[in-house]
């Protein structure tokens, strides 16, 4: 029998659940140490960066797509990557039909082509090194122009084949990496991302950010990536120099006066100057001489050498219009290609010369909406050129409105950026065809067309000059209602005058339109006319000096009448 001295002895539960516990610790010891490990114990683990490219492209810190190509040590960069490091695609533009390239700055125009070391500035021998070339539908440019030109910096580290790009004017905020074992440049901001470069102690990186404590770095290697702001010291800062250039074109202009142009309307026959009534204070005059006459780009003139004999006799400037001839399909043909532009710039810097000419004005109108960036790239090719010439370059633009053809074709942010003065032709508010009867320019459309050229696109007012028209409509309106007809004819001002004192008229203010208007009645149809005269060309001088603009222009002087040019110079120049 079983007494309780003769049980067996139980096992002790307690030393068990000491094991257990002791068990837990060191698994908690365990994860402790890894934890410590994780976050505190750098990587040491290096990642071999592949790249896309050969030859990758940094910019701004940022890695491109697009790779650059080698030759002779020389650097190549894609097209694309030109346009995004100048911000623009308009100054360095590529015509695939002929492989030209075309750079532009404000005093040079470098144009070559691919596969060629021949190129022009500003149509001088240029040399080249190295050709641009065309490869799998990408055109590469030699980066020594693009740094002549516009200060692109191109740095290539051989043991990566990396390009390090950057712009002109840069500021770069360098650093110092520090420790014994120097830093290094992570994949990700946290020490257990592997490492793309070490840098030594001392040894400087260029930064291009910070993110969460660490900095975004850039290494000798040219690896991107990110460093511990702890083992970095902010040191310099590094500037892209910016290119050199020549004293800018100083367009000109009279000390404490305003620019008071005139056209001078030739169609057939140049005036008489000696029938020419004094014009007081006009300093510019624009003979109507050089127009588009076929689509290779030749000039038709009608410039007359005896003509700029009397301005210059008068003290006056001679800045020849050179227009399209209004004919679309000849603009689209003769802009389309840089050999065509070219020929059209090099007769109108012969003719400059020729007949001692101090400016051209551009009267490009009828254009197709398809050219509105060719019509840039001519005027930007052509300024610098007459700029070298000393020539004041002019262009004339219409009012914003929706006409493909008259309007939406011109980019005057972008002429405003290159030319040196622009003339808003703040006439036709009513054309000679609008089936209303109306002002030519009313003051509020006026200056609607000034305003919204100075705010939406931003040309400066001291290049902006408001050109008026000394001519006025006749309308005539026959019938009522649906029934209406409206046709019109311009006239000068003299011819107003002699019918107002014909008819015994008597003018009365319209205020809307903030001139005087007169209606009569003539074989039976009603005779309207909103008049130029004092009143309306004050007014709209007012506007110059309001708007702080360089000027007002006159359409055309066969229109005037003799007194206006009085009335014009000392409205211009606030004469008592």
């Amino acid at each position: 029998m079983e007494t309780m001295y003769s049980r067996k002895p139980r096992r002790n539960r307690g030393g068990g659940m000491k094991a257990f516990v002791v068990f837990v610790c060191v698994v908690i010891v365990v994860l402790g140490a890894i934890a410590i490990y994780l976050r505190y114990i750098p990587s040491n683990q290096f990642k071999d960066v592949q790249y896309a490219a050969e030859h990758p492209i940094t910019l701004s810190g940022g890695l491109l797509e697009d790779g650059a190509l080698m030759e002779n040590e020389e650097i190549k960069l894609p097209l694309e990557v030109v346009h995004k490091a100048l911000g623009s695609d308009e100054l360095v533009r590529y015509e695939a039909d002929s492989g030209s390239i075309i750079m532009t700055t404000a005093d040079k125009v470098l144009h070559m082509r691919t596969d060629s070391l021949t190129a022009t500035m500003n149509q001088k021998s240029y040399e080249l090194q190295i050709a641009a070339e065309s490869r799998n539908d990408r055109v590469y440019i030699p980066i020594t122009p693009l740094e002549e030109l516009y200060g692109l910096k191109a740095e290539y580290v051989a043991d990566t084949g990396i390009v390090v790009l950057m712009k002109s004017g840069e500021k770069i905020q360098l650093a110092e990496a520090k420790g014994k074992k120097g830093a290094a440049i992570r994949t990700e901001p946290t020490i257990r991302a592997p490492y793309v470069e070490r840098v030594d102690q001392g040894k400087s990186v260029r930064v291009w950010g910070e993110s969460d404590g660490w900095l975004i770095v850039q290494g000798p290697q040219g690896h991107l990536g990110y460093m511990a702001i702890k083992n970095a010291v902010l040191s310099t800062i590094e500037t892209v120099p910016e290119p050199e250039q020549e004293a800018p074109f100083t367009a000109w202009k009279l000390e404490g006066s305003k620019i008071n142009f005139i056209w001078e309307a030739v169609y057939e026959r140049n005036p008489d100057p000696a029938k020419i009534n004094e014009m007081q204070g006009v300093n510019v005059v624009s003979p109507t001489w050089f127009e588009l006459q076929d689509g290779n780009g030749t000039i038709k003139s009608k410039a007359d050498a005896a003509y700029v004999r009397w301005a210059h006799k008068q003290g006056m400037q001679v800045w020849a219009l050179f227009s399209n001839s209004f004919e679309p399909e000849l603009t689209t043909e003769a802009l389309a290609s840089v050999e065509k532009r070219f020929k059209i710039i090099q007769q109108l810097l012969a003719f400059a010369e020729m007949y001692d000419l101090q400016g051209i004005n551009i009267d490009f109108e009828n254009v197709y909406t398809k050219d509105k960036a060719n019509v840039v790239q001519f005027v930007r090719e052509l300024t610098p050129l007459l700029h070298e010439q000393g020539l004041v370059v002019s262009i004339d633009v219409t009012p914003k409105s929706n006409s493909e053809m008259w309007s939406l074709f011109l980019d005057r942010n972008a002429l405003g950026k290159v030319v040196d003065y622009m003339m808003v032709m703040a006439y036709d508010e009513h054309w000679a065809s609008s089936p209303k009867a109306g002002s030519v320019a009313s003051l509020g459309w006026t200056e609607e067309a000034v305003a919204r050229i100075l705010e939406e696109d931003q040309v400066p007012a001291d290049k902006l000059i408001l050109s008026m028209p000394l001519y006025t409509r006749i309308w005539t309106e026959k019938g009522e209602g649906s029934e209406k007809q409206v046709t019109s004819k311009a006239v000068g001002m003299d011819r107003i005058n002699e019918i107002i004192a014909n008819n015994k008229l008597k003018p009365v203010l319209d205020k809307e339109s903030g001139q005087h208007y007169v209606e009569y009645k003539e074989d039976g149809a009603l005779q309207r006319i909103w008049i130029e005269d004092d009143t309306s060309i004050k007014a709209r001088i007012a506007l110059v000096h309001k708007y702080g603009l360089a000027g007002a222009a006159s359409w055309q002087r066969s229109f005037q009448t003799a007194s206006i040019w009085k009335t014009i110079d000392e409205a211009l120049n606030h004469k008592p």
